[in-house]
């Protein structure tokens, strides 16, 4: 997919407060492909406050990243530097735009848009450094930044080099991380640098993903902060984490198969937090104790957050598939219209109008009559993302009936794979014996794209347009009791 060739949208969240963030809009459009230009284009300009958009192109590393001198700017070597500058966006365009190796650091300046480019392998320690080893960090007396349709990743943590992903310090407030993928790193980002470092603030984060994090998906010392519509998925350690003061609005977010996602953690000094419309999808808790407070497993809200703006939320069960549509760098820059509503949970409360459930037209075939043709799942593997006491994911592709998957929740997910690409185009989900009706909304899902093949309540027979994949999911977002399903059979044919 090609990606946006100019800025696009406008600032949401708490970007939009205390005068609004619009970056380099109204200013000259520069192209720049390499750091070093980059730095040229905010050195030439009449001043520090001059409006600017540069569009950036290729790789941008320290091989090609100096040090330009000028009035209007205060650059240095191997650092994409916006200090003590304003009124500036860079924006990615052509076919790509990645700072390899290479972090951008925003320090002393206010108003800063950076849209749609990847940021990748920023090291702290080893060979090289850069930016402290955060890929975006902002501190001293930032304003007003909108960070937007960005990748952010790292290759581990700490002990790897890396630092953080997205951190915020020393007075730096009004600032919205919107439609962004942040994965593969032990740190997602911090507001605040220390327990003392309470003067940052007004954070939004919305329709993210973060991925394989260890923590810190923020940790927020003071301040205030809103999480609404981000995806978490595979969160080691801990999760949002309000401390020292901090309070946060958890809202319509999608938890899945991660640990502590909400509370206080690594410390006493404890924050609070306002829940709403969240899925926990296999969370798991640990216990509360010294530093140790986590919000589960039945999480509360702690506090009420006024939230100064508007804004439209997908529902929970919508997040995965609105996120892996519009997150991250090269998607077009393209955004939710806050519409979305998942499927309805209850599938036993037809309308008064429609034949009674159980006495189907005879004409209509059997829902647990398989598709013609072959079962592509009897020799294949299978996996999840849990499974309850006694129970198999192989169990789901060994042709007997009498076994079964249960995840260890009320929701879950059971996938069939193969080692090369098969053709897909209708499942037959079969329940066990004594849980007919279990399973509510579901998704169908080609693992390896994020792409939603069909979506629904109830199991039976499943069609969709014909799909070559090496793995599908079927994920339950619902239930009216523990789901079992005993078979999940693959067809080529519908």
């Amino acid at each position: 997919m090609s990606m946006a060739s100019a800025q696009t949208g406008s600032a949401t969240g708490f970007a939009t407060q205390n005068g609004g963030t619009t970056g380099g809009e109204g200013g000259a459009t520069v192209q720049a492909s390499t750091g070093t230009e980059i730095h040229r284009a905010l050195c030439e300009r009449a001043s520090t406050s001059t409006p600017i958009i540069i569009e950036v192109s290729g790789t941008i590393n320290h091989g090609n990243t100096s040090k330009v001198s000028g009035d209007s700017c205060d650059t240095a070597d191997d650092v994409i530097e916006l200090k003590n500058i304003s009124n500036v966006s860079i924006v990615g365009t052509g076919s790509g735009a990645v700072f390899d190796e290479l972090g951008i650091h925003i320090r002393g300046s206010e108003n800063i848009v950076i849209q749609n480019v990847t940021v990748q392998n920023v090291k702290k320690s080893g060979s090289p450094t850069s930016n402290g080893g955060d890929a975006i960090g902002m501190e001293a007396d930032v304003r007003n930044v909108w960070v937007d349709h960005v990748t952010l990743q790292a290759s581990g943590g700490e002990s790897e080099g890396y630092d953080a992903l997205f951190d915020m310090k020393n007075n730096t407030r009004y600032v919205t991380l919107s439609y962004s993928i942040l994965r593969d790193s032990g740190r997602g980002g911090l507001v605040g640098s220390s327990e003392s470092d309470r003067s940052n603030g007004y954070v939004t984060y919305h329709h993210n993903l973060y991925e394989n994090i260890d923590s810190r998906t923020p940790l927020l010392r003071g301040g205030v902060g809103h999480t609404y519509n981000n995806h978490f998925a595979g969160i080691q350690k801990s999760g949002i984490n309000s401390r020292a003061g901090a309070s946060v609005k958890v809202d319509n977010n999608y938890f899945e198969d991660s640990k502590d996602v909400l509370g206080t953690f690594y410390t006493n000094e404890r924050g609070t937090w306002e829940v709403d419309g969240n899925i926990y999808d296999n969370v798991t808790w640990s216990s509360e104790g010294d530093k140790n407070y986590p919000a589960g497993p039945n999480p509360q809200s702690t506090t009420s957050v006024s939230i100064p703006y508007s804004y439209e939320l997908d529902d929970a069960g919508c997040v995965p598939e609105v996120v892996a549509q519009t997150a991250g760098a090269g998607k077009g820059n393209r955004v939710s219209d806050g519409d979305c509503e998942a499927s309805d949970p209850d599938p036993v409360d037809p309308d008064p109008t429609d034949p009674d459930p159980t006495d189907p037209d005879p004409t209509d075939p059997d829902p647990t009559d398989p598709p013609s043709g072959t079962n592509l799942s009897i020799g294949a593997g299978a996996d999840g993302s849990s499974k309850a006491s006694g129970t198999s994911y192989g169990n789901v592709v060994d042709g007997d009936m009498g076994s079964y998957w249960s995840p260890t929740g009320s929701t879950g997910r059971i996938s069939v794979k193969w080692g090369s690409d098969t053709t897909v185009s209708s499942i037959n989900i079969r329940e066990a014996a004594g849980a007919e009706g279990n399973i509510g909304s579901w998704r169908v899902v080609d693992h390896d794209s994020g792409d939603v093949l069909t979506s629904g309540s109830g199991a039976g027979v499943i069609t969709f347009a014909p799909t070559s994949l090496r793995k599908i999911d079927f994920e339950v977002t619902s239930s009216n009791g523990t789901p079992r399903v005993a078979e999940f059979e693959t067809y080529a044919g519908s």
